[in-house]
């Protein structure tokens, strides 16, 4: 930031310190209780942890901000409980959406929500530090007007860090870009290491598709085995399987956009020819929405048929403008496999994905928010 770095790490690698197992189940269930609250006997029963490792959880949670007292509630015997309740305010993540054209960044709170969001144009081609710097701006500018004059402190308290999300291939562990398809200049580059060292926050990086899953799974939406697929400038898959995103020994699954689906068929920027991504840009250029829903329709069916998944959500700014023409037409392809392969047309259902422009966006934020509760690696 320009003037006013972010600089939460401190704050950041606090709240991050209190990632344990036991920590995790406590943290989820107060979160699941909502404002009203959950006793410490009721933590003790429902996480099997003995009173006094509860007590211990709760006092370090408490002390740190993360909860409070609730209110006291009736007891079966001897005097009243006193509930806790989480402090979503007490914790915050940026997540960043990074497209070919434009970045989106959140900040959300410890329950997820949003509570502040900005976006702007962006070209992915340009310089590689031009574009750390646009995104760090974005970062800056968004926490900045979040919190006011009192950015800096809250940041340094609150802020656990940044989750970007963008186009892959990469190496989700290191943070490391591959060669993303159509901006080979980014093979190799050590984007999480970058944009540390420019807001000195952690961050995480991840594929785009991913990050959409993973929010997905976070609140339930998509059930333990579904592909999230997002159609936007490019096309992709996130993939959870029991629960979990699928990233895969590489951490390179979910690279669905290029798999050939048609031999000799046109150019792909990735180099081959009849890959899905490339048949369905193209029907979307020319307006043939329809075209490119059966086409995304042929190799969702694929995936189906691969890994028996109970569940395809759409989502991506190109849906978005045509989401009925999406679902119908990609669900009309679905159904009529598993209709060939004897179970009911309805056996897989195809749906929207919930969160619309902003999902990948939000699911970014859950890379950092996710593994506090544990929900997820991040």
């Amino acid at each position: 930031m320009q003037g006013a770095k972010v600089r939460g790490a401190a704050g950041g690698a606090n709240l991050l310190a209190l990632r344990s197992h036991n920590t995790a189940l406590v943290l989820d269930l107060l979160r699941g209780a909502g404002a009203a609250g959950i006793s410490r006997l009721e933590l003790a029963e429902r996480t099997g942890l003995t009173p006094q490792a509860v007590s211990k959880i709760t006092a370090r949670l408490r002390e740190r901000g993360l909860a409070a007292e609730a209110g006291r509630r009736a007891s079966t015997g001897g005097k009243p409980r006193t509930v806790l309740r989480l402090v979503p305010e007490a914790g915050h993540a940026v997540g960043v959406h990074v497209e070919r054209d434009e970045v989106r960044t959140v900040l959300a709170d410890l329950n997820g929500t949003v509570t502040g969001e900005r976006r702007r144009p962006l070209d992915l081609g340009a310089e590689a530090g031009a574009v750390v710097e646009a995104v760090a701006e974005q970062v800056e500018a968004l926490v900045t007007e979040a919190f006011g004059a009192g950015a800096r402190e809250a940041s340094a308290t609150s802020l656990l860090g940044a989750g970007v999300a963008l186009p892959g291939p990469l190496d989700h562990g290191r943070g490391v870009l591959h060669r993303v398809t159509g901006f080979p200049q980014w093979d190799g580059f050590p984007l999480r290491d970058a944009l540390e060292r420019r807001l000195g926050v952690p961050v995480v990086v991840d594929k785009d598709t991913n990050a959409a899953a993973l929010g997905l799974a976070v609140t339930g939406e998509g059930g333990g085995s579904f592909a999230y697929l997002h159609l936007g400038t490019g096309l992709g898959a996130g993939l959870v399987i029991g629960g979990t995103v699928h990233r895969g020994a590489r951490t390179g699954a979910g690279e669905f956009g290029h798999q050939v689906i048609q031999l000799d068929g046109p150019p792909c920027a990735c180099g081959d020819r009849g890959c899905v991504e490339a048949l369905c840009l193209a029907a979307v250029a020319r307006g043939d929405t329809r075209e490119a829903a059966r086409v995304l329709g042929a190799a969702a069916a694929n995936l189906v048929g691969l890994l028996d998944i109970d569940l395809v959500l759409l989502g991506g700014r190109t849906v978005a403008e045509q989401p009925e023409v999406f679902v119908t037409g990609v669900g009309a392809v679905v159904a009529a496999r598993a209709r060939r392969g004897g179970l009911p047309g309805a056996a897989v259902p195809v749906r929207q994905a919930p969160d619309g422009a902003r999902g990948v966006a939000e699911g970014a934020a859950q890379l950092l928010l996710a593994p506090l509760f544990g929900r997820g690696e991040g």
